[in-house]
């Protein structure tokens, strides 16, 4: 089997050669792995491309993650200037917005001399208004900071048409460059955005303080979502990743889930589907509590799965009641068995997870959230060497 074969197989919960190998890198890794500047990668789109196919290969991952769209071909046309310090760098930006850019960490934006960028106000803000959607301040691994990539601000973004050509750039050069990879595209759930339209603090009182209002901006922010889907749906992807890292009980309760979280996402989760691709969601955190709340979606896997003490989900108890419902990706300690697990602990997580995911497939050996920038590469090559020692099947 080649890798596209061997994750569709498991997704499909059908028996693979063995338990396929897919982890989604953090942007710092690939920042400090690459030979590439880490602006380059974060805001050129044939760079970011080369960055995902380069540690696929030598990482042997059996699936690319394409987890930010495509930028503009001009970008370095927008910049006034690109300074170094340090291991950093700072973009300046014509139109007066900065960009920080760590070595080992996703870039920062703001307004000149590090000053934060505007927020919604939950209390006042207007849900029939586009231009409350294009605030500097609500960027989430988006395209459409209007002032940076000058984006129409009463663009109807719940209409594919409205996005320009280059959204979809990096996911269709992907699969191009990797046509025997299982390679995702990745969306963001209405949670996710209304999170980032007030900022975490301000979106978790608005769902006590303005509920109503947090519906009207959540079903704006699902028609944007599908509209995205479509586009990417088109460029046929293996499948879509919907990021839900803010769903966990860590933020929200059982009902805030089932009230706020679980009915949008569905909607995203549907359309994926009708489109004959594959739909997993990746949610942080603690939610062994609310996974029969997923399964009463349409969503067909779950990401991350993150055990004790990071999360509350046990990989066997998962899969004994879930198993047949869903496939599974993850569920390895990012932190305490890969980045700092010394290497005993680190093969034995890994060798009790392809023990207990195997059976039956529908397992994806993962780390359970993204794999952390310092995490060393020889770890991460190890991981698909542990697979076809101990993943192999019959």
């Amino acid at each position: 089997m080649n890798s596209k074969e061997r994750l569709l197989a498991a997704m499909e919960h059908r028996q693979p050669d063995r338990v396929p190998v897919m982890c989604q890198l953090a942007l710092g890794h690939y920042f400090l792995n690459c030979r590439y500047r880490p602006s380059d990668i974060w805001f050129d789109t044939d760079t970011f491309v080369r960055a995902l196919v380069d540690l696929q290969q030598e990482y042997r991952f059996d699936g690319i993650l394409v987890n930010l769209p495509g930028r503009p071909s001009d970008w370095t046309d927008r910049l006034n200037s690109r300074k170094r310090t340090d291991a950093a760098e700072l973009l300046c930006w014509r139109c007066g917005l900065e960009t920080f850019v760590p070595p080992d960490d996703n870039p920062r934006t703001s307004a000149a001399g590090a000053t934060p960028l505007a927020r919604a106000d939950y209390t006042s803000v207007d849900a029939t208004d586009p231009a409350a959607y294009r605030l500097p301040g609500y960027i989430w691994n988006t395209w459409h900071a209007p002032s940076l990539w000058g984006i129409d601000p009463q663009a109807d973004l719940s209409d594919p048409a409205a996005y320009p050509e280059f959204f979809t750039r990096a996911l269709s050069s992907v699969r191009k460059l990797a046509p025997d990879v299982s390679v995702h595209a990745e969306v963001f759930s209405p949670f996710t955005h209304l999170m980032e339209l007030f900022g975490y603090e301000q979106a978790l009182l608005a769902l006590i303080d303005a509920p109503r209002r947090c519906h009207q901006l959540l079903a704006v922010f699902t028609g944007n979502v599908l509209a995205q889907i479509a586009l990417y749906a088109a460029c046929r992807p293996d499948a879509i990743l919907v990021s839900s890292a803010f769903a966990g009980a860590g933020f929200i309760s059982r009902p805030m889930y089932a009230e706020f979280v679980g009915p949008y996402e569905d909607r995203l989760f549907r359309a994926i589907r009708a489109a004959g691709l594959k739909a997993y969601v990746h949610t942080c955190g603690a939610i062994g509590d609310r996974l029969d709340l997923m399964a009463a979606t349409s969503v067909d896997g779950i990401d991350t799965l993150d055990p004790p003490p990071l999360g509350t989900v046990d990989l066997a108890q998962a899969k004994a009641e879930y198993g047949d419902r869903f496939f599974f990706k993850g569920n390895l300690d990012a932190v305490n068995e890969m980045l700092n697990a010394d290497e005993p602990t680190f093969e034995k997580a890994v060798r009790e997870r392809i023990e207990v995911g195997k059976p039956g497939s529908g397992y994806i050996l993962s780390s359970a959230c993204s794999v952390a920038p310092r995490v060393k590469p020889e770890r991460l090559r190890r991981l698909a060497e542990l697979a076809d020692e101990f993943g192999k099947y019959p």
